[in-house]
């Protein structure tokens, strides 16, 4: 199933929620999207569901390369805000959803147990709801969102209340997803989770795109110029480069390392012999960031320009 999102926008009232955003979401992948929380991340997933409409552009769903209509049966919804019911048990509460979707109990109970031993909650499946710590009332929302085999997986923060161990269980069943073929969209702010799952992701600040696609795709995008960390006396270092053409800056981490900002890729393998003539080079690495911090640093150099522009129009 594949998921067409042509310049959607949504607004509210003088908010601007999604600022023309455009996504192609291909079956058998995983497409992550990410931001703060008042991204928008969760105005746009409340769309591709159809709990909105957007105000511009178009959502479009194809099947084999046929336009459709999203049914129930054909996608499922792991909302931010839950809605199981707190005093009735784990098991009532599965097989309350699953009678919703329409599906036979007969016909789904091993499956119900296969997903209770598989996130460790046979023990617990008669227990109620209320008892159970965030993490395990997020594992029985998980469940009983998949029970029905939908062929398109939205999930809204669906890493939200696991510990460490039960982020794994859930980094597994996504990635089993996507080799079944699904299409899977997540919103998430745990950068360090999705840069080891999705297969595209969509960074959103304040409604708009920051960067997308691949993870190699957004660092060419935010970080264009190659970066390099390089072991040696930081202070001879900064004395003797600075005047290096290819070099446009030195940033001093500590007193045996630089980090070196080049203006272009080229010429760079032939540049180190020069450079070592100079000061003596221990070791020296490129700098390959994680999405949390290139988009932390993106968000702040979009901040001190939005400074910028005001105190000049000021």
């Amino acid at each position: 199933m594949r998921l067409s999102v042509n310049n959607v926008t949504k607004r509210y009232r003088t908010v601007t929620a999604v600022d023309a955003i455009s996504l192609d979401i291909q079956p058998g992948k995983i497409q992550a999207l990410l931001g703060p929380n008042g991204a928008g991340k969760s105005s746009l997933v409340r769309m591709l569901v159809g709990l909105t409409q957007p105000d511009e552009g178009e959502i479009l769903v194809e099947n084999n390369g046929e336009s459709i209509e999203l049914t129930y049966h054909d996608f499922a919804y792991l909302p931010e805000d839950r809605g199981l019911y707190q005093d009735r048990t784990i098991l009532d509460n599965l097989n309350y959803i699953a009678s919703l979707r329409g599906l036979k109990l007969s016909d789904i109970r091993s499956d119900i147990d296969n997903w209770l031993e598989r996130f460790e909650l046979t023990d617990r499946k008669d227990e109620p709801l209320r008892q159970m710590s965030k993490g395990n009332q997020q594992k029985v929302q998980l469940i009983a969102t998949l029970l029905h085999d939908p062929q398109l997986v939205i999930l809204d923060e669906p890493f939200s209340g696991l510990d460490p161990v039960n982020q794994e269980h859930v980094l597994t069943v996504l990635n089993e997803l996507r080799e079944r073929g699904k299409t899977v969209v997540l919103s998430a702010h745990q950068m360090e989770l999705v840069e080891r799952l999705a297969d595209t992701m969509l960074l959103m600040n304040k409604g708009r795109a920051v960067a997308q696609g691949s993870l190699q795709e957004i660092r060419n995008t935010l970080l264009p110029k190659p970066v390099y960390r390089v072991t040696t006396n930081a202070q001879l270092a900064l004395d003797s480069w600075q005047g290096v053409e290819q070099i446009e800056s030195i940033r001093k981490v500590s007193e045996e390392q630089v980090e070196i900002t080049f203006r272009t890729d080229a010429g760079i393998d032939e540049l180190w012999p020069q450079l070592a003539q100079q000061v003596s080079i221990k070791a020296f690495a490129p700098i390959q960031p994680g999405l949390h911090d290139l988009y932390l640093d993106t968000i702040r150099r979009q901040a001190s320009d939005e400074r910028s522009s005001e105190e000049a129009q000021s």
